[in-house]
């Protein structure tokens, strides 16, 4: 765990109530998700990092609360307290050829930076983003650059496939001619973040090895509270230091 100063490059509105914090700073950036401190609140607000290089980090947030609201209306300039080097992130040498991301919304900015590991690697990629709506869909754009091919679904159908993401890979096997086995859709490992309830579905839906990132509140962020822990198969774990990137077959629904 590093103690930082960071510098606010930009904090931009990319779709209803969500922003792009851009974040600029000395040293390299580790770990799975930061710990921003704003000013006027004691608890800090960790947020998964989309992307990252050299002294600079990116991340998506939701104004939920007080404290998000607070941190959507500081400027370019402003001065922010962070921790970095915190948590277990995804681990992308477990996928031997083809990965399948599945994020529901803010699930989808992680997945993006692994997005990026992977095909550095040589991997293929595909990634099934799911959002309530067509305006609260972020990061498209930026997936298509990347991926080697990106299906969005919307709850109310708006765009892309109507239904969630589990709808999304029922869809795309069957256009491939199969039925929605995971191993005959060519995937051989898959990552999700998202909400609780579209993780628990597409762990069940999806055969085969994958990696989970969980949510759950937290207070110190660094594993020192036990604030966050969960039942695993292999016992108690805390999600923000033992996660809060998880093997599918560890966790318990």
């Amino acid at each position: 765990m590093i103690k930082s100063l960071y510098t606010i490059a930009e904090n931009s509105l990319i779709a209803t109530k969500t922003y792009k914090l851009v974040l600029v700073g000395e040293g390299a950036v580790d770990g799975e998700f930061v710990d921003i401190g704003i000013p006027g609140f004691y608890l800090r607000r960790p947020l998964s990092i989309c992307d990252k290089e050299d002294g600079k980090l990116t991340v998506v947030y939701k104004v939920v609360g007080e404290g998000t609201k607070v941190l959507s209306e500081m400027g370019v300039g402003a001065v922010l307290e962070v921790l970095t080097g915190l948590g277990k992130g995804f681990d992308p040498e477990a996928c031997k050829a083809n990965a399948l991301l599945v994020g529901g919304g803010l699930g989808v900015p992680p997945l993006y930076l692994l997005a990026k590991e992977l095909k550095a690697r040589g991997k293929k990629v595909t990634a099934v983003l799911g959002f309530n709506k067509a305006d609260e869909i972020i990061l498209a754009d930026e997936f298509k650059r990347v991926c080697d091919k990106v299906v969005i679904s919307t709850a109310d159908g708006s765009v892309g496939v109507k239904g969630f993401v589990t709808d999304a890979i029922r869809q795309m096997a069957g256009q491939a001619g199969h039925d929605g086995n995971k191993s005959r859709a060519g995937y051989d490992y898959f990552y999700t973040c998202g909400p609780m309830v579209m993780m628990k579905a597409v762990c069940a839906a999806l055969e085969g090895p994958g990696e989970a990132s969980l949510e759950e509140r937290m207070g110190c962020g660094a594993g020192f509270c036990y604030g966050c822990s969960i039942e695993t198969k292999s016992g108690p774990k805390r999600v923000c230091k033992d996660g809060p990137v998880f093997k599918k077959e560890e966790l318990i629904w």
